[in-house]
C-alpha cells in the first residue's frame, strides 16, 4: 500500500513521466532481474523489468491524464489521479510479479510505456525496435487498462483529425462584409450529425467529439480562423468509411455534398454544390488505432470496451490480452478512484493468467 501511495504521489502527467520511469526503476532493481530504460525521442522513456527471458509481459502505461490530483485514502478506496488508469495497473502487475518470482517463476516481463494518453509514443518506439520484436516474437502480451477485471474481448478503434475553418474578418455590426469561421464550424457539426453510422453488432455505436478548439477572436469581430481535433471511436463497421468522410468532406473539391437547396417551383433537391464551409475547410488526418480482438482465456468475464490503449501499437506481439482492475467510467475524471479489493482481484488475475499461459 505504501509503494501505491509513493507512486500517486509522483506527478506522472503526460510529459513528465520521465522522472516516475527513473523512480521506478531504483524501486524495482533487485538480483535476478534485469532493468532497463529506452528512451521514445521525446524527453521521456520506457522501462522494462526483466525474469529471464519473458514469455509472459505485462504491460501498462506510465503517464497520467492532466490535471494532477493528490492520493487520499478513505477506508478500502483509494482516489486521486492515476489509481486506475494506470498506476492502479502498474501497481497490481508488479505485485503479481513479485508473487511470482517468490514461487520460482521466470520468464515474465513488466513493461511501461510513455505517452499513452497523447498518442502511444512509448509503444509506436517499443515496437519500431528491431530488438523489441525478435525478443518479443512468442511472448504473450498482457495490457493492463480499467476492465473492471473483465477481459476485453474487442476495442473500439481510433482516428484523430485536425480541422481549420478560414473566414473573413469585420467589424461584428456588419457581419454582411465578412465571414464567421465559428459560423462554419457550426455548419461542419450539423453535417457530421447528420452522418447515419452503422451499428456494429460487437462495438456499438460509432462516436466522436471535439477537443482542443481554438478561435481566439475579439467579442466584437468576426473569426477569421477556427482549429480543432476530432477524435472518433470506430467500430469494425466504420472504422474505413470514417476515414473515407473525412478525407473526402473538405475543400473546394470536396466529393461529399451536404444540405439541400431551393429550386423556382418551391422545390428543393439535394444540394449539388460543395458548401462555403467545405470550401473554407482543411483537414489533417493525425491517424489511430483499427478496431481490435483480444483473446479471452476460459473462465474469465469478457466484454467490448470502447476505450484505446497501447495494444494496437505492439504490433511485435501475435497474442493479446487486455484486463486489469478498476473502472473506466472514472478514469479521466476529478474523482478517479479504485477500491483495494479490485487490486486484490486484478493481482490474482494476472498470476492466472501467467499459469494458464506456461501451461499451454
Amino acid at each position: 500500500m505504501t509503494f501505491f501511495l509513493d507512486m500517486l504521489n509522483i506527478d506522472s502527467t503526460s510529459g513528465k513521466e520521465a522522472g516516475f520511469a527513473d523512480y521506478l526503476s531504483q524501486k524495482m532493481a533487485a538480483p535476478g532481474r534485469r532493468v532497463e530504460t529506452f528512451e521514445v525521442g521525446d524527453g521521456t522513456r520506457n522501462l522494462m523489468v526483466s525474469w529471464g527471458r519473458p514469455k509472459v509481459v505485462f504491460c501498462t502505461h506510465l503517464d497520467t491524464v492532466p490535471p494532477y490530483i493528490s492520493p487520499s485514502v478513505d477506508g478500502e478506496i483509494v482516489k486521486g489521479r492515476g489509481t486506475c488508469d494506470a498506476k492502479g495497473q502498474i501497481f497490481a502487475m508488479y505485485q503479481a510479479c513479485n508473487e511470482l518470482e517468490s514461487k520460482g517463476c521466470t520468464d515474465f516481463g513488466l513493461l511501461l510505456l510513455a505517452g499513452e494518453e497523447t498518442g502511444s509514443f512509448g509503444a509506436k518506439a517499443f515496437n519500431a525496435d528491431p530488438k523489441s520484436v525478435q525478443f518479443m516474437e512468442n511472448a504473450w502480451l498482457i495490457v493492463g487498462e480499467p476492465t473492471d477485471n473483465c477481459m476485453a474481448s474487442a476495442a473500439k478503434g481510433t482516428k484523430s483529425f485536425e480541422v481549420s475553418f478560414t473566414g473573413k474578418a469585420c467589424h461584428s455590426g456588419y457581419p454582411e462584409n465578412g465571414q464567421s469561421a465559428i459560423e462554419y464550424f457550426n455548419d461542419f457539426m450539423n453535417a457530421l450529425r447528420s452522418i447515419v453510422f452503422p451499428k456494429d453488432e460487437i462495438l456499438g455505436d460509432t462516436t466522436w467529439n471535439v477537443g482542443k478548439l481554438i478561435s481566439d477572436n475579439p467579442q466584437n469581430i468576426l473569426s477569421d480562423k477556427l482549429t480543432c481535433r476530432v477524435y472518433f471511436r470506430t467500430t469494425f463497421e466504420s472504422d474505413e468509411m470514417v476515414c473515407n468522410i473525412m478525407k473526402n468532406i473538405a475543400g473546394p473539391d470536396a466529393k461529399l455534398r451536404f444540405g439541400r437547396r431551393k429550386v423556382q417551383d418551391g422545390s428543393d433537391i439535394v444540394a449539388k454544390e460543395v458548401a462555403p464551409w467545405q470550401k473554407s475547410m482543411t483537414v489533417k488526418a493525425f491517424g489511430g488505432d483499427t478496431p481490435s480482438r483480444f483473446e479471452v482465456l476460459p473462465g474469465f468475464a469478457s466484454k467490448p470496451v470502447a476505450f484505446g490503449s497501447d495494444a494496437p501499437q505492439l504490433k511485435c506481439f501475435k497474442n493479446k490480452i487486455l484486463c486489469g482492475p478498476g473502472s473506466i467510467l472514472v478514469a479521466h475524471r476529478p474523482e478517479e478512484h479504485i477500491l483495494l479489493k479490485e487490486i486484490e482481484q486484478a493481482i490474482s488475475n494476472y498470476i492466472r493468467i501467467y499459469t494458464e499461459i506456461m501451461s499451454k
